[in-house]
């Protein structure tokens, strides 16, 4: 499932409405199929603490860092081995 759709609902949800394939079309940032609408809130209906399965997670910003840590390794290699062949 997409996570912007759940990011909808969760807003509607936030706001106190609830959730329809209307309304969630309604706040979507971005275009969706409506086959993934009509899922998302039917998924949502059927099973209300599903959302929180789809929503974007934090965890996804620490995949980000851990990226970063990782690039930021492999320069300090880099540099490392650049001094190396220098000195040669």
């Amino acid at each position: 499932m997409n996570s912007v759709v759940f990011d909808a609902i969760k807003a509607l949800l936030d706001e106190g409405k609830t959730p329809t394939v209307a309304l969630t079309k309604s706040r979507l940032a971005q275009p969706v199929p409506m086959p993934m609408i009509i899922a998302a809130v039917s998924q949502y209906k059927n099973n209300p603490d599903s959302i929180n399965n789809f929503m974007r997670n934090p965890q996804q910003s620490d995949s980000t860092e851990l990226k970063t840590s990782q690039l930021d390794r492999i320069e300090q290699k880099l540099d490392k081995l650049l001094e190396l062949l220098e000195q040669k």
